[in-house]
């Protein structure tokens, strides 16, 4: 592959949009794709396989950043470290604020995890990568057999090729799609996991067993599963609940529509439907009306209107120049709508194919995701074909029915052992240490309204009370919540302590402590802290680039606008502080010009 060298930074797909603004603790985005093989894993050697394929793969190399209008990745210094399962499967691996990379690698026995963040990459990146990792490692782990390394990829594809916005590329304007209003449909309900846990439910079945029934009905397999699920949802519904649509959401790869060897999410989905009216309930008239629909909509025209249609939607002016904290909203809240429309999901990723030299060493492949409600997920290797389903609820009466009628239709399945490790429980005490103190927090300040309350007819000074414990109570909150950027906090800080103290200043009859004092010390105080832990966190300026520019220019406006209105009545402080704040600014300008002019560029992207 010709050493191209990678964007700094990128926009991110189309698709990836959605992901930052809607992950969160039960639905944190993230998909696992794995390799079982015949033989226990070695940490080191995966390790050095992970190394070399980083080296092909470094797209994946980058970290998730805010600018005013998009998110969007940049490339990083950072490497993985392998090391064994030690999390639930799926967990988060995005954290707002915490500089991380965005897919992990672990082992655990004779398994290998690729999980990946999904603003990342999509199915058919993330089975790329975990094929070179699987190859890599199995060169690694047997020297002695003197496998071939044989390449995965046309040689001739470019760092810019996996870089490539498939969405951008293939978007017309010329090409109308049209929006139709859906009706909402049927919902799966019940009883959740203790703390929402993820549950998984392995099973594999024969290629050619399944190939052989759906060829029996003159369908794909796709087209099959997709009935047979349909009826298993079926199968729980009651009488009042058949007046709804049961609707799945199935994911397609565009790539196979439109020529890409993009390593970004690219791909739409379809939706195959099914009212299961009185007298319209057999197999065969579910299968009919499924294959009619993936004729009807699985085709290079309606899957140009759908991705034109959500580009063009994004391409939108008032959209690109909402500022990204609107956007984050509108996205989430669009999200949750959505839920009513789907009542489970159902995705292909379709034949994982090794070189025959490999074969011998790899059992089978699998892949699952995490998900609020219920999704199948499925990939084949060679003659087996590993189902994933995946729930948040406590029953699996869903999978029980698909694998039902998968066994009436003369395939038999067997249920895989999902070799969870024992999960090491994460460290608690930040959590504990922040509700013990707002837990105190609450304590004084209701033991001062009782005090006063007992003893005296002033509440006054319980009111001060409340409102320094209530500061307390903020700064540390702030603090907590933004621990993981240091840089982040010292800005939150700056913006909290000063407002806090304009407030204090103007409740106890405003004498001017905070404009003549506070803010420039704290102004000052703050540029200095954001050097200091720049220098000590080892920070690259791009790294550190915005806070300097947002805390400086905080330092130099405002005290200049209170000494130009006289509110200042001690000048001395606030002048120093702008000029400070001024060298400060201009000390990045000059000093690091290239960086300062690409991150504001980065920052303020609107499209």
């Amino acid at each position: 592959m010709p050493n191209t060298k990678r964007a700094h930074w990128r926009n991110l797909d189309n698709a990836a949009k959605v992901f930052p603004a809607t992950s969160n603790k039960n639905d944190t985005r993230v998909f696992r794709f794995y390799c079982l093989l015949k033989e226990q894993v070695q940490e080191d050697q995966l390790q050095r396989a992970l190394d070399k394929t980083l080296e092909k793969y470094p797209v994946f190399l980058s970290v998730l950043r805010k600018g005013l209008f998009w998110h969007y990745l940049e490339k990083s210094e950072l490497r993985p470290v392998v090391c064994q399962e030690k999390k639930s499967p799926c967990s988060s691996i995005y954290v707002r604020d915490k500089k991380k990379l965005l897919f992990e690698v672990t082992y655990y026995k004779n398994r290998i995890n690729f999980e990946v963040f999904h603003a990342l990459t999509d199915g058919s990146g993330a089975t790329e990568f975990l094929r070179e990792l699987v190859k890599q490692y199995l060169l690694v782990a047997h020297q002695q057999d003197n496998l071939p390394d044989v390449s995965l990829l046309p040689d001739d594809i470019t760092i810019p090729d996996q870089e490539n916005d498939g969405f951008n590329k293939y978007y017309s304007k010329d090409i109308k799609g049209r929006k139709k209003k859906k009706e909402k449909a049927h919902v799966l309900k019940g009883t959740k996991h203790e703390n929402m846990k993820l549950h998984v439910t392995e099973t594999t079945v024969s290629v050619k067993a399944l190939l052989a029934k759906a060829r029996e009905y003159g369908v794909s397999m796709t087209v099959f599963l997709t009935a047979v699920y349909l009826c298993a949802i079926h199968a729980e519904m009651t009488k009042a609940q058949e007046r709804k649509l049961v609707r799945l959401m199935v994911p397609v790869n565009l790539r196979n529509f439109f020529p890409s060897s993009s390593m970004l999410n690219f791909f739409w989905w379809i939706e195959p439907e099914y009212r299961f009216r009185e007298g319209e309930q057999s197999f065969r008239q579910v299968l009919e009306s499924v294959k009619e629909y993936f004729k009807t909509e699985l085709t290079a025209e309606k899957m140009a209107e759908n991705m034109s249609q959500l580009v063009a939607l994004e391409h939108h002016p008032l959209l690109r120049f909402a500022p990204l904290e609107l956007k984050n909203r509108a996205i989430s809240a669009g999200t949750t709508i959505s839920k009513n429309e789907f009542t489970a999901i159902f995705s292909n990723m379709s034949v994982v194919k090794m070189p025959q030299e490999y074969l011998p060493y790899i059992e089978r492949f699998g892949v699952y995701t995490s998900t609020p409600q219920l999704e199948l997920c499925m990939c084949s290797f060679q003659d087996t074909i590993t189902f994933g389903f995946t729930s948040r609820f406590d029953t699996t009466n869903v999978q029980r029915n698909f694998f039902r009628i998968l066994k009436e239709e003369g395939i038999d399945s067997e249920e895989q052992d999902t070799m969870l490790p024992e999960e090491e429980p994460e460290s608690a005490v930040a959590i504990t240490f922040y509700k013990w103190f707002t837990f105190l927090c609450l304590v004084s300040v209701v033991v001062s309204v009782v005090v006063a309350y007992s003893l005296t007819t002033d509440f006054q000074w319980a009111l001060w009370v409340a409102g320094g414990v209530a500061s307390m109570w903020l700064a540390l909150t702030i603090g907590f919540f933004k621990r993981h950027n240091l840089l982040k906090n010292a800005m939150w800080q700056l913006l909290v302590i000063t407002i806090g103290c304009f407030i204090w200043d103007n409740a106890t009859g405003w004498r001017g402590w905070s404009v003549n004092f506070v803010l420039p010390g704290v102004s000052v105080l703050i540029e200095v802290s954001m050097l200091v832990i720049s220098k000590l966190q080892s920070h690259s300026a791009r790294e550190y680039m915005i806070y300097y520019v947002m805390a400086t220019t905080y330092g130099m406006l405002l005290p200049l606008i209170l000494l130009l209105t006289k509110v200042v009545t001690v000048t001395f402080a606030c002048t120093a502080c702008v000029g400070i704040s001024f060298l400060f600014l201009m000390a990045l300008v000059i000093f690091r010009w290239k960086e300062f002019k690409e991150e504001m560029h980065k920052k303020f992207h609107y499209k």
